[in-house]
């Protein structure tokens, strides 16, 4: 039996999170590389049926993520209300309309624009909307399969986001759209064509190691380097029994779809000589067949002392399953063992004891002797070599009675040590509550100290404020005291000035009259010389004038 796929190639994507599958092929990033020989160690891969398409993710990358999708989110609003509707792009657009169309107009879009048609095509690949978002992604797949003018040629023009959610539409995964994936353009366009893996961490040139099966011939998509041959899904479980391989063509099987799609059964042994009937895996892609004792034999014997409790039910269960319909008398024994086991470690087994059972039991079916003791259970025994049967089988029950008090002892002492460890962390704990309460009472104190202040302080504060509204009102007082006091100085100063002027006016006209008293009598005077002119007339008139002033 071929031996599962190794440990992904330096540099390969660790991914978890699930996406939406696509119709033709789905899986999920991991690139494994495969023996083929039955010796090596077998590190299997995962589920069938339930495998599922992942993408690049940690607590990193997954922070980063939600941090650049709320800037986008926000980013969006504040585009989408600056862009007129003839610039405005949908995903169906994108799925339909002509390719340099399209990328002419992404061109002219800003990068928060761009980021948001890869945020909605992430949502509606991780399903969150229900049948709404599955509805969508099948019709946008459907818009892009439909489309047989998309080459090599047709698909340099594209932009390179609009290259990006072509591939995830198609492939059904939203790796090509993370901001930490950065593949090139021409390998996207091979995935788009199925011209390589779209496993993103395996990136193999299709067919894979120019494989000319039936199922490589197809060119759909499937590696056979990673992917299942069935489902056409991957995953990256290893060590484990989920995965089968095929020893002649190295395809790769989920044990969940070799058994519901009937591959595996009972047949002649495929060994030279031998003539006993055994379980078998018929593999999907060559339709020969392969061993699978022999397999679960060596993956348990590199893989289960790696296992913890819950991974070995796990495993003795995809184990019980295969060799559940098993009619060979080593495969319905193995089924019983796996039975028996699966009990004990639901009912407390220790994880290493389970380990050294299957193990050991492995070790009884190849050893001849026992087999044929267990074949032959219906032969009459003499009494001695019954009691020694006895003997041997009371020693090793006694062997495994120990085995199993020293570990109960174990798990006692290892109790016992957490009881204590408890009983100190409730003691420390309990120091810690005294503490937190004195200083609860001393921050009490400190909160009324600061209290009792701050009603001082607007004791205070209301003293200077009634202070402050007295000042307020006596300065009032006191202006309208300067104001009236300065009415009447401008009033007394407009008298005073107005007397001054008066005084001057008259002191004028009495200067006036006399000068023209003195005038008259000289005119007089002058006039009994000579008589009356017509000048002395006119004065006359002026001075009639004056007085009447």
């Amino acid at each position: 039996m071929l031996p599962p796929r190794q440990q992904p190639r330096p540099g390969g994507l660790q991914t978890s999170l699930s996406l939406v599958v696509s119709p033709d092929a789905c899986g999920s990033p991991n690139p494994q590389e495969r023996g083929s020989t039955s010796d090596q160690v077998r590190d299997s891969p995962s589920e069938s049926a339930s495998s599922r398409e992942t993408w690049p993710t940690s607590e990193a990358l997954m922070a980063k993520k939600l941090e650049k999708e709320k800037e986008n989110g926000y980013a969006e609003h504040s585009v989408v209300r600056n862009m007129s509707n003839s610039d405005k792009i949908s995903l169906r657009d994108i799925a339909r309309e002509r390719v340099d169309v399209i990328a002419d107009r992404m061109r002219n879009l800003p990068d928060e624009y761009l980021e948001k048609f890869k945020y909605e095509l992430r949502v509606i690949l991780e399903g969150s909307g229900g049948a709404q978002h599955r509805n969508e992604f099948q019709f946008l797949q459907r818009l892009v399969n439909s489309r047989g003018e998309l080459t090599d040629g047709i698909l340099c023009l594209t932009h390179r986001t609009q290259l990006e959610i072509l591939v995830a539409i198609k492939t059904g995964i939203q790796a090509f759209l993370h901001p930490s994936v950065s593949l090139s353009q021409a390998s996207l366009i091979d995935i788009f064509l199925y011209k390589r893996c779209r496993n993103i961490a395996c990136g193999s040139v299709l067919p894979a190691e120019e494989c000319s099966c039936e199922i490589c011939s197809k060119k759909n998509g499937f590696c056979n380097l990673c992917m299942c041959a069935i489902c056409n899904k991957f995953d990256f479980e290893v060590n484990t029994c989920r995965w089968i391989g095929c020893d002649l063509c190295s395809h790769w099987t989920h044990t969940d779809c070799a058994i519901s799609n009937g591959q595996i059964g009972t047949g002649p042994s495929v060994k030279v000589g031998a003539s006993s009937a055994e379980t078998l895996f018929r593999c999907h892609a060559c339709s020969r067949t392969s061993e699978l004792l022999g397999w679960v034999k060596d993956v348990f014997q590199h893989c289960a002392p790696s296992w913890d409790a819950e991974a070995f039910v796990r495993e003795l269960d995809f184990v019980r399953r295969i060799f559940q319909r098993s009619e060979d008398a080593r495969g319905r024994k193995l089924y019983w063992k796996c039975e028996e086991l699966v009990e004990k470690l639901k009912g407390g087994v220790a994880d290493p004891m389970a380990c050294k059972v299957i193990l050991s039991f492995f070790q009884d079916l190849d050893d001849p002797s026992k087999s044929q003791d267990n074949d032959e259970g219906g032969r009459p025994i003499a009494p001695l070599e019954a009691f020694g049967k006895i003997a041997d089988v009371v020693q090793e029950a006694i062997r495994k009675m120990e085995a199993v008090a020293e570990e109960k002892m174990r798990l006692v002492k290892k109790a016992r040590l957490s009881v204590e460890a408890c009983d100190q962390e409730l003691k420390d704990k309990a120091r810690e509550v005294t503490m937190l309460k004195m200083e609860r009472q001393k921050k009490k104190q400190q909160i009324d100290d600061i209290e009792s202040i701050v009603r001082l302080k607007q004791a205070e504060a209301e003293m200077f404020d009634k202070k402050a509204a007295e000042a307020r009102r006596e300065a009032e007082r006191l202006q309208q005291i300067t104001l009236a006091k300065t009415n009447k100085s401008e009033e007394d100063y407009t008298n005073r000035y107005l007397k001054q002027r008066l005084c001057e006016a008259e002191a004028e006209k009495q200067y006036l009259i006399e000068k023209m008293k003195l005038q008259e009598s000289s005119r007089a005077s002058q006039s009994s010389a000579g008589g009356s002119d017509p000048s002395q007339i006119m004065y006359s008139k002026i001075q009639d004038l004056i007085k009447n002033m």
